[in-house]
């Protein structure tokens, strides 16, 4: 990902705390005094002060104050209240719902503070709900028998909140509000972070929800929280903002059972109009006509833009830089403009025109795409798709039922599946899939699996504790709102076994801070079966080593198993964020291909500290890479291989005798050391049968070399030039 500058600091907003003691019943309170409350997430306002109970600076580590703040809208006010036994509840924090309030010190005592802490099932961790006249509650400690309450009744921000006597009086008095949207009847449980809206819900109550959730999400790049909005059929007048892993999502079988009159965009005004860092979101399956005739989606990585109809024009930038997008299975009625798009991937889509180019614009199977031209513009255009499927999404059908469509298998196709009517595939029943919400344990999941269950990943984020294995054909593993998977302890995160059909789609792969050798493998070391009719196929599957936290992973993808189709895919060693440093976030390669005839659409793979991919299986096609070398190799002695300089950033193995790659730029950087080299982007046997075209090499600002663009051909790229292109090896 591009970018000069690190991302400014800006804590989500520190939230307050919020309510005070309240209560006035003892230990054994008996069951009868509980109330009902939300089932989902809510708030908690002090009734004296309007302010809402807050996990203070957003925090989720054990000794986080719970105060009161004025009220935002954030997760850290948030909370949910789970039955412990006797009317008790505990109430846990949505940052993180391991984290519940809890009386310091088992404390007894008046005055004693309220903190966060991981739930063990101390007393002094549950809460009896009384409910008062009114409708408002006081919660009473049930080691204590005291109040929650806030100190004095004071009515400012961060005052934290304590356990009290029970006195009855307005600062032990809270209101308890759900902030979620009651899900519209007939409505599968898909889990604590996912809206479903019906065109019958009020404007209002739609926009406040997207707000609500934009407003959580819009600078949280590395936090936990993950949410789908998901839109029945028919119409709404909204704009939805889409930030961070929030999914913005149509449950109609074509994008335009689902309208949206006003705007479904990424904006980067969290970021001083510089889109380099909008990861992890995405638009699909919706039909737009954007308020003024253009809407905006301005991102980098791991944002697609799938199975959508704009009724209008659609810009790619928002005044700053832009990185690296991917659009599949769309149409724009008028003009997309890539505006400062430093590279794009469009496949099977088309538009009334484009214009733009920066460095690396890839067309594949579109539909007016512009002629093939690079350098000049650096246009890439391939007429076709050699061999596709687009991702598997949820939809109602027509008599209410959720159901998973898999779209068919197509081969040297133009345009998207649907611009003709009903797309060819098939519908899965819901009830065939086990639905994962968060709390899921790898056990269970793999227990589904070998029970003949497909997979549906809720938002959320799950650390696996055993390596998932999907190993029955045709399996379907599909996530809403980037649910994110952690392997523990150095596992796997998942293995497909080497048969047909299985299609994983919409999930982040994220390492954990054991090492693992792999995070994902497809297919057995050695795997021969071929699935030329029937592949596995990958679509809009991340991988990240460190940002959120430091991470460590040898390999991140192994693919052993043949015709296998990558569908858009970011593996990303983080640059900046948590856990970020040399000897720290260590990974030493991307992408390994070992499996025949596989197929990349749309493959970004970023500062590995080794080759980034190695490719060692025959027939092999890339249709657009994206690649930055590692930023922060310390010298050139840390970052050599063997007596060359540095390492490629995608290598096709000397055994290779065919191979076909189009659309390649790889990017350096070398801020720690301005003087690092790299000898070669890309390294490929000299043989007829292994082809590159339109390759570019930069180094970004000046800022290190790439001396050669393929083996001894082309470049440099360095302070004196910083762009070097060559359209064809050999």
């Amino acid at each position: 990902m591009r970018t000069r500058s690190r991302p400014r600091v800006t804590p989500l907003l520190a939230l307050g705390g919020l309510l005070a003691t309240l209560v006035t019943t003892a230990v054994s309170a008996p069951a009868a005094q509980a109330a009902a409350l939300p089932d989902g997430w809510a708030t908690v306002t002090a009734k004296h002060s309007g302010k809402c109970a807050d996990a203070a600076a957003a925090g989720t580590a054990d000794g986080t104050a719970v105060q009161q703040y004025a009220c935002n809208g954030s997760t850290a006010q948030q909370w949910q209240f789970q039955a412990t036994s006797d009317g008790y509840v505990r109430v846990n924090n949505r940052n993180d719902a391991s984290k519940s309030w809890d009386v310091t010190d088992v404390s007894t005592a008046d005055a004693a503070p309220v903190q966060l802490w991981s739930y063990s099932g101390g007393a002094n961790q549950q809460w009896l709900p009384v409910e008062e006249a009114g409708g408002t509650y006081h919660f009473v400690n049930r080691n204590s028998g005291k109040c929650l309450d806030v100190p004095s009744a004071s009515t400012a921000d961060s005052t934290r909140l304590q356990q009290y006597t029970c006195n009855g009086s307005a600062a032990q008095s809270f209101g308890v509000d759900s902030t979620d949207i009651p899900p519209p009847a007939g409505t599968p449980d898909l889990g604590p972070n996912v809206t479903v809206f019906d065109p019958s819900m009020t404007k209002s109550a739609v926009q406040g929800k997207i707000d609500q959730v934009f407003g959580q999400q819009e600078e949280n790049q590395f936090g936990p929280q993950r949410q789908a909005l998901l839109f029945k059929p028919g119409s709404y007048d909204v704009d939805a903002n889409v930030g961070f892993y929030t999914q913005v999502a149509g449950l109609g079988l074509s994008p335009d059972d689902v309208t949206i009159n006003g705007a479904v965009h990424a904006e980067a005004d969290w970021f001083q109009g510089n889109a380099t860092q909008n990861f992890w979101r995405s638009a699909e399956n919706l039909s737009v006509n954007p308020t003024g005739g253009t809407d905006r989606w301005a991102v980098s990585q791991a944002a697609p833009y799938r199975r959508m109809h704009v009724r209008g024009n659609l810009q790619l930038d928002d005044g700053g830089w832009s990185s690296g997008g991917f659009m599949a299975d769309s149409k724009i009625d008028g003009q997309v403009r890539s505006g400062s798009q430093q590279q794009w991937l469009s496949r099977n889509s088309q538009w009334g025109s484009w214009t733009g180019s920066n460095w690396n614009m890839v067309f594949v199977g579109d539909v007016n795409a512009p002629a093939n031209s690079f350098p000049n513009p650096p246009y890439t255009t391939v007429a076709q798709s050699p061999v596709t499927r687009e991702k598997p999404f949820l939809y109602v059908d027509g008599a209410g039922a959720y159901k998973v469509f898999v779209p068919a298998l197509r081969t040297n196709s133009q345009g998207t599946t649907w611009a003709s009517g009903t797309p060819a595939g098939q519908s899965l029943p819901l009830d065939q899939f086990f639905v994962v919400k968060p709390g899921a344990t790898a056990a269970a999941i793999n227990a589904a699996l070998a029970a003949g269950k497909d997979l549906l990943f809720t938002p959320g984020v799950y650390h696996l504790n055993q390596t998932l294995n999907v190993n029955r054909a045709n399996t379907v593993v599909l996530g809403l709102g980037l649910a994110a998977v952690i392997p523990d302890n150095g596992i796997t995160a998942m293995n497909v076994a080497d048969v047909d059909g299985v299609k994983i789609a919409g999930l982040l792969i994220d390492a954990g801070t054991t090492n693992s050798q792999t995070l994902m493998q497809v297919g057995q070391p050695g795997a021969t079966a071929r699935h030329t009719g029937n592949p596995i196929s990958l679509h809009d599957v991340f991988f990240r080593i460190g940002g959120a936290a430091v991470g460590k992973a040898t390999q991140s993808l192994v693919v052993n198993s043949s015709d296998v189709i990558g569908d858009h895919m970011w593996l990303w060693r983080g640059d900046h964020g948590t856990g970020i440093g040399w000897n720290s976030n260590t990974a030493d390669t991307g992408l390994v291909v070992n499996g025949t005839d596989v197929t990349m659409y749309g493959l970004f793979v970023e500062h590995y500290q080794k080759h980034q991919v190695i490719w060692n299986g025959n027939g092999g096609r890339t249709y657009f890479f994206q690649n930055e070398m590692p930023y922060d190799p310390p010298n050139q002695a840390a970052w050599t291989n063997g007596s060359t300089r540095g390492y490629d950033a995608y290598k096709v193995s000397p055994s290779v005798t065919t191979h076909q790659a189009w659309g390649l730029g790889s990017y350096c950087y070398f801020n720690v050391n301005p003087s690092v080299v790299a000898e070669r982007a890309f390294e490929a046997p000299d043989n007829a049968g292994v082809r590159f075209r339109n390759m570019v090499t930069v180094s970004l600002g000046g800022t290190g070399t790439i001396n050669h663009v393929i083996n001894n051909t082309g470049g440099p790229s360095n302070s004196g030039s910083n762009v070097a292109n060559l359209v064809a090896y050999p």
